[in-house]
């Protein structure tokens, strides 16, 4: 991956091996947007979209993505993301969004992506780096126990549907398994790892690899 051209670096992880804080301690290293779910719920919500929303918007002012990008400060900023639209879609209608949505941002500004498929999404993606976090049992339990104040039984079916959830969603969209190495150009556990470390792990390996 070259850093000194527009880039997109993906972020699959484990629940509980805390990829999400990698991927935006990691943005906030590199100088570039982040996305995550909560943020694509919340640009779903607030501007009502859906794959023709997107088209019709797009069609009507070529710099559409300011409005979506001026808002996107807030929703990563604050715990607070009032909606000013609502708009409920099917599964596979929010999967097709989604990709219009990830897209559109990878295509406007370097950005960090966690969790949506989004390995899958810009495997044919010209300059991107996609990276899988996982963890072992234990640490993803004692993180979710802390995190969420739970029992450890408690914290293991958090795993245990988490896990099936995202990948039963894989699959049905992709065919493929979230597990498979071959998806990834770096692969890291975070046992004994801080998420500044994992962060500065995967800034080493760009600086090493950057052609």
């Amino acid at each position: 991956m070259n850093k000194n051209e527009k880039f997109v670096i993906t972020i699959n992880r484990e629940v509980g091996s805390g990829g999400r804080t990698v991927g935006r301690k990691l943005a906030e290293k590199l100088g570039v947007k982040y996305c995550d779910k909560a943020v694509i719920e919340g640009l779903t919500q607030k501007f009502g979209l859906s794959p023709e929303r997107i088209e019709e918007i797009k069609a009507q002012k070529k710099s559409w993505w300011n409005d979506i990008s001026n808002y996107y400060q807030t929703l990563v900023n604050s715990t607070s993301q009032p909606m000013e639209a609502e708009v409920k879609l099917d599964s596979e209608t929010m999967f097709e969004t989604e990709k219009r949505i990830l897209k559109e941002l990878a295509s406007q500004t370097s950005c960090v992506i966690a969790g949506r498929t989004g390995f899958m999404v810009f495997r044919e993606w010209p300059n991107h780096l996609n990276i899988f976090i996982q963890a072992s049992m234990d640490h993803r339990i004692k993180r979710i126990m802390s995190r969420r104040n739970v029992t450890i039984e408690e914290a293991r079916d958090v795993i245990a549907k988490m896990d099936a959830t995202r990948e039963t969603y894989i699959k049905k969209y992709e065919d493929t398994t979230r597990y498979d190495t071959r998806h990834y150009d770096l692969v890291i556990s975070m046992d004994g790892l801080s998420e500044d470390d994992a962060a500065e792990i995967i800034i080493d390996y760009i600086n090493r690899t950057n052609k």
